[in-house]
């Protein structure tokens, strides 16, 4: 009995080790190849496909986790920009820089949860978006304590709301980002319109 219960902690270690050894493969191959599927998965994890559906029932499952992952990394990088250091002009454009990384780093993988036309599938959009908003509170809640400190300063505009600049800068975000991946625009050139219209949109100086 006891012999039994000693094994059981050291499956489930082993099955989380596996899990994560896929996981990392995934996230490595797909920032690569975007479309790679579980067989290629399975491939670079050195496991077979049994092993991967063992896991993740489903590619949408398993690129769901993937981008679960990079969100956390993302925003635990976020969280360490030292937005209440310096200026908060300073701060906010290390948040940008920071930021703008993460997607150069990640578009390739964020590519893999879109659809294409013919699949009629992919990645639920409301539930992505409620996860990422999720993820993400923690630091939109300190950009808004970031904001009220310009504001507090001068150097923001005060009269609009912390959260609605918050929320509007967001959404800046997501258009450069979405002009990137297009390639409407060059990620150099969607990267400076960004800083530029969130530095105008707070009522900023272009330099800190």
């Amino acid at each position: 009995m006891v012999a039994s219960e000693e094994r059981r902690p050291r499956r489930r270690a082993d099955a989380e080790r596996s899990r994560t050894q896929v996981l990392d493969a995934a996230a490595r191959l797909l920032r690569q190849q975007p479309d790679a599927g579980m067989a290629a998965v399975a491939q670079a994890a050195g496991v077979t496909r049994q092993t991967v559906y063992a896991h993740f029932s489903s590619r949408e499952g398993l690129v769901r986790a993937a981008i679960d992952r990079m969100t956390a990394q993302s925003v635990t990088a976020l969280e360490a920009a030292m937005l209440d250091e310096g200026t908060a002009t300073a701060a906010l454009l290390r948040f940008l820089d920071t930021a703008w990384r993460s997607f150069e780093d990640n578009a390739p993988l964020l590519q893999a949860a879109t659809p294409s036309p013919e699949s009629g599938g992919g990645i639920g959009r409301d539930g992505a978006q409620d996860r990422d908003r999720e993820l993400h509170e923690p630091v939109t809640e300190r950009l808004a304590r970031l904001v009220e400190r310009g504001q507090n300063t001068g150097e923001f505009a005060s009269d609009l709301p912390p959260h609605w600049l918050v929320s509007s800068m967001v959404a800046l975000g997501h258009a450069a980002g979405d002009e990137a991946t297009s390639g409407r625009m060059t990620h150099a050139d969607a990267e400076a319109a960004l800083r530029l219209s969130v530095l105008r949109l707070f009522g900023a100086q272009r330099e800190a």
